[in-house]
C-alpha cells in the first residue's frame, strides 16, 4: 500500500514538474490585455500614441511623451519597462508624477500585453527593447547618447540587457531579480533548479554595465526579496542601493512618493 501511495505521489510530482517546465515562460510573462488610450485623453497635451515595428514585424504600441524643450534643441530620453501585470494604459498617474522635466519618455507595451499581438518571451522582450531604443534614439529632439533606462520587476531584465549590450546613460531598477533560477528557488524550492530554462540574469549583467546604476527595492517585498536588489547593485561597478522602508513589491511608488521621485530625478541629473 505504501509503495502504491509513493508511486502515485511520484507520478503526480513528475506531472507537475513537466507542466511547470513547459509553461514557465507563459507563467513568468502572463500578458494582461487592456486598451491603450490616447495619452491626450489622460492629460498629456503633447503625448503621442506610437507604434514601433519589431524585428519580426510585430507591432508594439505605446506612448511617447516628448521633452519640454525649445525647438531645435536635443534633450535626454528615458525608456520605461514596466512590471508584470502592468500595461502602459494603467501607468498614466505614474508617468505624470515621475516623468523627469526636460526628458522625452517612451513606454511600449510588451508583445501579448495591452493591445499588442503575439506572446512575450525572454528573447523577444530583449529584441523588442532594442527596437524601442532605436526608435527613441531616432527622434530628432532626443540626444541619442543620453538615453537612460528604467525597469521595474520583469522590466528590469530588459533594461539591464540594453545597458549591458548597447550602452545607456543611466540605469534605474525597481525591485529587480538576480536570476530567474534564484526567484524559482525562493518560491518553488521543492523543484530542481536545473528545470528553469529562463535566464533573466540581472546579476551577471550588472558587472558588465558602465552606466551608473540605481536600485530601489522595498524591504517588505515578498515576491522578489530585497537581498536580490542589493546583490544586483553590489555587482555593478557604479551601483547604488536604496531600500524603501515598508514597501512591498507592488507599492514601491506609494509609500513615500516624493522621496522616490527625488532619488530617481537626482540619479538622472534633474535638478528640481
Amino acid at each position: 500500500m505504501l509503495f502504491k501511495l509513493f508511486g502515485v505521489l511520484a507520478a503526480a510530482y513528475l506531472v507537475i514538474v513537466i507542466v511547470l517546465w513547459g509553461t514557465q515562460e507563459r507563467t513568468a510573462l502572463p500578458g494582461p490585455l487592456r486598451p491603450l488610450p490616447e495619452p491626450r485623453s489622460l492629460g498629456f497635451a503633447d503625448g503621442q500614441r506610437v507604434t514601433v515595428i519589431a524585428y519580426d514585424r510585430t507591432e508594439l504600441h505605446g506612448w511617447y511623451l516628448p521633452p519640454e524643450n525649445g525647438a531645435g534643441k536635443q534633450a535626454p530620453g528615458l525608456l520605461w519597462f514596466y512590471g508584470n501585470m502592468e500595461t502602459v494604459g494603467v501607468l498614466a498617474d505614474v508617468f505624470e508624477f515621475l516623468k523627469p522635466p526636460g526628458m522625452g519618455l517612451l513606454a511600449l507595451d510588451y508583445r501579448g500585453y495591452g493591445e499588442n499581438a503575439g506572446r512575450a518571451s525572454e528573447v523577444d522582450l530583449e529584441r523588442d527593447g532594442e527596437a524601442a531604443l532605436e526608435f527613441l534614439q531616432s527622434r530628432p529632439e532626443i540626444d541619442p547618447s543620453q538615453v537612460a533606462v528604467y525597469g521595474r520587476s520583469i522590466g528590469s531584465t530588459v533594461a539591464m540587457h540594453l545597458a549591458s549590450k548597447h550602452g545607456v546613460s543611466a540605469v534605474i531598477l525597481d525591485s529587480p531579480m538576480t536570476t530567474a533560477r534564484d526567484v524559482a528557488t525562493e518560491h518553488y524550492w521543492f523543484f530542481p533548479r536545473f528545470l528553469v530554462t529562463l535566464d533573466f540574469d540581472n546579476l551577471g549583467r550588472a558587472a558588465e554595465i558602465d552606466a551608473p546604476l540605481l536600485v530601489l527595492h522595498g524591504d517588505a517585498d515578498r515576491i522578489i526579496p530585497t537581498w536580490m536588489g542589493q546583490a544586483v547593485a553590489n555587482a555593478a561597478p557604479n551601483g547604488t542601493f536604496v531600500p524603501l522602508a515598508g514597501a512591498g513589491h507592488n507599492t514601491t511608488y506609494n509609500v513615500d512618493p516624493e522621496a522616490y521621485r527625488q532619488v530617481v530625478w537626482t540619479h538622472l541629473g534633474v535638478d528640481r
